[in-house]
């Protein structure tokens, strides 16, 4: 380059003059006056220090250093244009990254699917990275900026920053063990098992399932004995089938078959379980603050945004 500096708007006129093979109607696609984008070319040239049309003709017609840079700044203009699309996209939440964590039980329930294929229907460009993690994990993890949302069960102690958004409500079941007297009969209260062992997650008594577990048996008139745990609910359900005892479950666990264990409806329990998405109050990305919206889209509190 020998003066001035090359800019896009330079490359946008050159193609364009190329294209249309007279500055008439160049300078009309373009908008601008013919003598102007004559001063243009110029310019580029003066800058590139070449010459880019052979001017001994009436119509334009490229030199060789002409032809060369019309190839390239088509590329140069097509990757531009590209790249501002793909910013676009990405302000407007339609493009990006989403890391979601999520609690076995909640694609158990299926509404973890579901909202995540609905949300890829629509926003077909953005990546969606899935991480079965422990909800107090999770709710760490969105603390500290590693995680974006997270499927949790509560109940469970919120850090600061972190909202819950209930997404559905299940009524507690019993898993028993196919040999128990009781195994095959449509309902159960749960206070005909106050002797029994129950089996929990393995949580504080204030969290999640070990929640409801007590939660439910106190409000059947007595205090559970918990004395064994299970990492998830498959050891849960696995236990409950070898006859180490008994578990309260959500009503979608019925999808887990495993062999010798039944499920059977509670009697007169209010008790639920909640599946609730925890995500950043302040949330700054256009692409999750879109994955809200949907959410909030499909429970109705507000109208999805045409696309």
């Amino acid at each position: 380059m020998r003066a001035g500096s090359l800019e896009i708007r330079h490359l946008r006129y050159f193609t364009v003059l190329v294209e249309e093979r007279n500055f008439a109607r160049a300078a009309a696609r373009l908008g601008i006056a013919q003598p102007g984008l004559s001063q243009q070319i110029m310019n580029l040239e003066s800058i590139l220090g070449v010459s880019l049309l052979d001017r001994s003709r009436r119509a334009v017609k490229l030199t060789v250093p002409g032809q060369l840079l019309y190839e390239e700044a088509c590329k140069i203009l097509a990757q531009m244009d590209s790249t501002v699309s793909a910013l676009t996209r990405v302000g407007r939440g339609e493009s990006g990254r989403i890391s979601i964590g999520y609690v076995a039980s909640a694609a158990y329930a299926g509404a973890l699917i579901q909202t995540l294929s609905s949300f890829r229907d629509g926003y077909p460009e953005v990546e969606l990275q899935l991480l079965e993690m422990e909800m107090r994990q999770q709710l760490l993890a969105l603390e500290e900026g590693r995680l974006d949302v997270g499927y949790i069960r509560p109940p469970a102690p919120l850090p600061g920053g972190i909202a819950l958004r209930p997404i559905l409500r299940e009524p507690l079941v019993i898993a028993l063990s196919a040999n128990h007297p009781q195994a095959h009969h449509p309902r159960i209260h749960l206070a005909d098992l106050s002797d029994m062992t129950f089996i929990t997650p393995r949580q504080p008594p204030e969290v999640g399932f070990h929640n409801n577990t007590i939660s439910a048996c106190e409000e059947a008139g007595f205090q559970p004995l918990i004395s064994a745990v299970g990492r998830d609910f498959t050891t849960i359900v696995s236990m409950v089938a070898l006859g180490i005892g008994v578990a309260i479950v959500p009503q979608s666990l019925r999808c887990l078959q495993l062999p010798g264990v039944r499920y059977v409806a509670l009697s007169s329990t209010t008790t639920t379980s909640d599946l609730a998405v925890a995500h950043r109050r302040a949330e700054t990305s256009p692409v999750v603050r879109a994955f809200l919206a949907h959410l909030r889209a499909e429970a109705g509190t507000e109208k999805p945004t045409p696309r």
